[in-house]
């Protein structure tokens, strides 16, 4: 059973990568577009500004579907999990733990979904076989 552990984790974390990708690089869902986007992360300095919103969205999108997919399921978890990271530290840390005060909480979860599939790879029903 462990085997298809990793399945639902990597269908539900690939679906929510990729929302939070589509409102960072199309404005979708709520979500800022490119040039909002950018704008945030400029204002907590990070430089160049625009060409890392390009980035960090289409690593979301991207890597998000290799996640449903499961293809080079630990290369994009890894890559998810350093975006999470930053977020961390650079974005939520001072808002606390709680989400309903900016906080940490959901980057950190995510960061320990992503953990978990670079841990336990694709499972099954995945493009690429487990190593």
């Amino acid at each position: 059973m462990e085997k298809w552990a990793s399945l639902p984790l990597r269908l539900g974390l690939g679906i929510i990568f990729i929302g939070h990708g589509a409102q960072k690089a199309f404005g979708i869902f709520g979500g800022p577009g490119i040039q909002g986007f950018a704008k945030m992360l400029a204002s907590l300095k990070f430089s160049p500004a625009t060409p890392l919103a390009y980035l960090i969205a289409y690593i979301e999108l991207i890597c998000g579907l290799l996640l449903i997919m499961g293809l080079v399921t630990r290369i994009s978890a890894s890559s998810l999990l350093a975006i999470m990271i930053v977020a961390i530290f650079k974005v939520h840390l001072s808002g606390g733990l709680f989400l309903a005060k900016g906080g940490f909480e959901f980057a950190l979860i995510l960061a320990c979904a992503c953990i978990s599939l670079i841990l336990s790879g694709p499972g099954k029903f995945s493009i690429t076989p487990e190593l």
